[in-house]
């Protein structure tokens, strides 16, 4: 131990950091203090980084969930043991649900229980979580479900009754379980059915398959918030252009038709007048013949004359009024034109993002279609990239969602400057956007991925009058022999949480 006096430890040490040419990180600098003072350099216990370890283990077996509590009970008691066992014993279920036998877990370190009331704690909250998605109408599930839950958070309950009643619950639940996902499937049938009704009774209504189409392919499984709440606001929009597109295509009709009707009447008319007409110069004609002196024809001739520019000037009316009649057709049958483009055009937009302007669900279906086809036909690569705006919720409770809606846009608008003419950009869902790149190896497509998060960053997004940088993480797959293009984005999106957990602002390969 030195005699030192801790200032003069501090001084000192910051002189050997600086000697030693040492980065004057913490751990640097508690090194050179311990060993100048001599004591022993522990190094502290990283108790976040391990509770973050510890939460992104997968739990797909009991034995696999009970050494994670231990390692979190072990974690919180800063126990190195503890957490050495725990992983040690979590590695021998590994193997647990392929049918074959793991090695046992080690037995707990001393001190570490191997169940707490943290541990009973969770399981009652994950029975409770359950409960909105199985729903109330079994009377007798609901009562099981309070009974366990109740055992579960009695300190003195023992171990082996809460055991019993977990297994009966467990055998309730997988009923109910089953209950829900066949209606679940049921309703998503009669949704389907409704649908292809809607498209069948509508052939004639092109402007309707933008939203037949959109509900397809949310209608189909799996079912998430993220994609209903996404093509509900499309719809919406969509139904309210279509709506007034619609009226003003109504509107015009109506006036087709009312003009239609009088043409009618003015020809009837004209038949009328001409018929009219006629007989006065037949009866004229005939008092002329039998006229004995020129003082009698003059009467005749002056009614003949009065008829005919009567019949002159009726006639150049009717002209006139057909003429303007045709031309307001005409300027009608070009409004129709013009509605039936903006249907037409309305329509389009269900295959796309009004926001960003990027294709939606069931364009990138379409399009990674086709990316399949080349590659299967070519023989090339296509990578698929899965990109995901970090911090994107804080964005939005700080600065609104219009903001929000603002930095997805910014995001669209740079990815679209960075792409290849032959790329495709896809918004997911939410603040996730799908980048496909064809004739792109792995290496390359995360290369594209990086170059793009670079851009980003010069690129600064104003907030009004603030800066702000928007990030993302991405996940990039290659497609595989055989794969799917669903799979494919499934990969990249596993790869883009690991780059969420690895500290955000990175691409990761799948």
């Amino acid at each position: 131990m030195s005699d030192k006096k801790p200032f003069e430890i501090a001084r000192e040490a910051l002189k050997q950091i600086t000697a030693r040419k040492l980065l004057p990180t913490p751990v640097n600098y508690q090194a050179v203090y311990n060993e100048i003072a001599g004591v022993p350099n522990v190094q502290p216990f990283p108790e976040e980084p391990l509770r973050r370890i510890a939460q992104s283990l997968p739990a797909r077996n009991p034995g696999q969930e009970k050494q994670r509590s231990l390692m979190e009970y072990a974690i919180g008691q800063r126990n190195w043991a503890g957490v050495q066992n725990a992983l040690v014993a979590y590695a021998g279920f590994i193997t647990a649900g392929t049918g074959e036998t793991g090695p046992a877990p080690l037995a707990p370190a001393p001190g570490v229980p191997a169940l707490t009331p943290e541990f009973f704690e969770q399981i009652a909250r994950l029975i409770e979580y359950t409960r909105p998605a199985l729903g109330e109408d079994d009377a007798r599930f609901q009562e099981q479900l309070q009974q366990v839950t109740r055992a579960l958070r009695d300190p003195a309950a023992e171990a082996y009754k809460v055991k019993a009643l977990l297994a009966d619950f467990s055998h309730r639940l997988s009923f109910a379980a089953e209950d829900q996902a066949e209606i679940r499937l049921t309703l998503l049938k009669l949704l389907q059915l409704i649908i292809e009704n809607i498209g069948e009774l509508s052939m004639d209504d092109a402007w309707l398959k933008g939203q037949t189409d959109a509900l397809r392919e949310v209608a189909q499984p799996p079912l998430t918030l993220r994609r209903l709440d996404d093509v509900e606001r499309r719809l919406k929009d969509v139904i309210f252009k279509q709506k007034d597109a619609k009226g003003r295509a109504l509107e015009a009709q109506e006036e087709l038709r009312q003009m239609l009707a009088t043409f009618i009447a003015r020809l009837s008319q004209m038949v009328e007048s001409s018929s009219s007409f006629q007989g006065k110069i037949e009866e004229s004609v005939k008092q002329i013949e039998q006229a004995k002196k020129i003082e009698d024809i003059a009467p005749v001739l002056k009614e003949v004359i009065s008829a005919t520019r009567h019949m002159s000037t009726e006639s150049a009316g009717v002209r006139d009024e057909l003429r303007a009649m045709r031309e307001k057709t005409q300027a009608t049958e070009a409004e129709l034109v013009k509605l039936h483009r903006e249907l037409d055009r309305v329509s389009s937009q269900a295959r796309h993002d009004t926001l960003t302007g990027a294709l939606n669900r069931q364009g990138l279906d379409e399009a990674m279609n086709r990316e399949i086809s080349t590659v299967r036909r070519k023989d090339t690569p296509l990578s698929v990239a899965l990109l995901d705006i970090d911090n994107f919720k804080k964005l939005n409770d700080a600065k609104g969602h219009e903001t929000g809606d603002a930095a997805l846009t910014h995001l669209a608008t740079v990815a679209r400057e960075c792409m290849r003419p032959q790329d495709t950009l896809a918004r997911y869902g939410g603040e996730e956007f799908v980048i496909l790149l064809p004739d792109t190896p792995l290496d390359k497509g995360v290369e594209a991925m990086t170059r793009l998060q670079r851009e980003l960053s010069k690129r600064i997004f104003l907030a009004g009058s603030d800066k702000v940088l928007i990030t993302f993480s991405a996940g990039v797959a290659q497609l595989a022999a055989g794969e799917s293009g669903a799979e494919a984005i499934r990969r990249a999106d596993q790869a883009m949480y690991l780059a969420k957990r690895a500290g955000k602002n990175r691409v990761i390969a799948a």
